[in-house]
């Protein structure tokens, strides 16, 4: 009787779950995951919730719904199940089912909008206290759920979930275009994109799109000048928590990304494809469909491009300025409105407004020095 208690408790759905809360993707007690299933790499709190999901590998499933055929290692946790095939807590609102009141109060609040938990950083607002914790991690930086193969961090246990499917060779999602696997269904959906051309997500401000949400909130911030990421060496801010990381290599002095061709190291694995493409290949597999020009990289064709459809999707939230290159716009910041850094020259104090832009002047006009 104990074991089924684990198993309703601690195994919900054959996800690893919180043993404070059972919560099987992110939760507000913060407990270490440290004990981890050999099978399947699955993270637990306690070591008699991995013992209890340990059974789950065995095959022996007794408990049968009868309407769907699904399958449970407990009686309970089969009554919990069929009340998602009957109207006990059912949504009024859309005729979805649920296994528990829980579950259902959380949804009626996507049909209420009722958003009652709120982030004392940035005041964003969420409907389940959940995905608060998990937001929080956002400021805080804190990766709680760690590769024990890579060391590689992540925010949510289920990413490090799909995660470990990399180390295992688990890619069963295959694109039927150019024959690229995948571990996650949801990354080939977004993968399709680059074949069918398909931006569904529509930037209201500038007209820009984008493949996936993600990147059309991270390009939002563009407008708003919302960085919530903080270097905590020299305060500077940040949009993306990836340009964080690479920042913060500049502090650390660490370049892990290395040419094959020249040695040449680089901070960013970006940099170091756009180094190949420019230094080392005389290909120019981009042409402008405009004018014929060709380009060496995507990118340089996207910047060459806007002067043909006068683009301009980097705006200044000070004035009326528009520009085609965010480079343009950060120079524009720094020198009409002082908002920004300025990367000085130690020798003769000449000001630029890009890292690199300093190195080749040293390089340039300072060499002997």
């Amino acid at each position: 009787m104990r074991m089924s208690y684990l198993l309703v408790l601690f195994v919900k759905n054959n996800v690893s779950c919180c043993a404070y809360c059972a919560d099987g993707t992110s939760c507000s007690h913060g407990k270490p995951m440290l004990h981890v299933c050999t099978v399947c790499d699955k993270r637990f709190t306690q070591k008699a919730v991995l013992k209890a999901h340990k059974l789950t590998h065995g095959g022996e499933k007794l408990f049968s719904c009868t309407e769907c055929g699904k399958c449970y290692m407990s009686k309970i946790s089969l009554i919990k199940h069929k009340n998602t095939h009957t109207s006990k807590y059912k949504c009024t609102e859309c005729g979805k089912c649920f296994p528990g009141n829980r579950e259902l109060a959380v949804h009626r609040r996507i049909h209420s909008g009722e958003k009652p938990f709120e982030c004392t950083v940035c005041r964003k607002r969420f409907s389940c206290s959940a995905n608060l914790v998990v937001h929080n991690r956002i400021h805080s930086g804190e990766k709680p759920y760690k590769c024990l193969t890579c060391d590689k961090a992540f925010k949510v246990n289920r990413a490090l979930t799909c995660h470990m499917r990399v180390h295992r060779g688990e890619k069963k999602f295959k694109c039927q275009v150019c024959g690229k696997l995948f571990a996650v269904s949801r990354n080939i959906s977004r993968h399709m994109r680059i074949h069918t051309g398909v931006k569904p997500y529509f930037c209201h401000d500038c007209g820009k799109t984008f493949c996936t949400s993600g990147e059309l909130f991270q390009h939002m911030r563009v407008h708003t000048g919302e960085k919530p990421y903080n270097c905590n060496v020299c305060g500077n801010t940040f949009r993306m928590a990836g340009a964080l990381v690479t920042h913060t290599r500049l502090h650390m002095g660490d370049k892990p990304y290395t040419c094959s061709v020249c040695n040449k190291c680089f901070r960013q694995k970006s940099n170091l494809d756009m180094h190949t493409q420019h230094v080392h290949s005389d290909t120019r597999p981009h042409l402008c469909p405009y004018c014929g020009k060709q380009y060496k990289t995507d990118h340089c064709l996207k910047l060459h491009a806007r002067i043909h459809t006068g683009a301009k999707p980097y705006s200044c939230r000070h004035c009326s300025a528009r520009f085609i290159r965010n480079d343009t716009l950060k120079r524009h910041l720094l020198g009409s409105h002082n908002e920004g850094t300025w990367f000085t020259c130690h020798i003769c104090q000449k000001k630029f407004g890009h890292s690199g832009r300093l190195k080749t002047h040293l390089l340039n006009v300072h060499k002997d020095v």
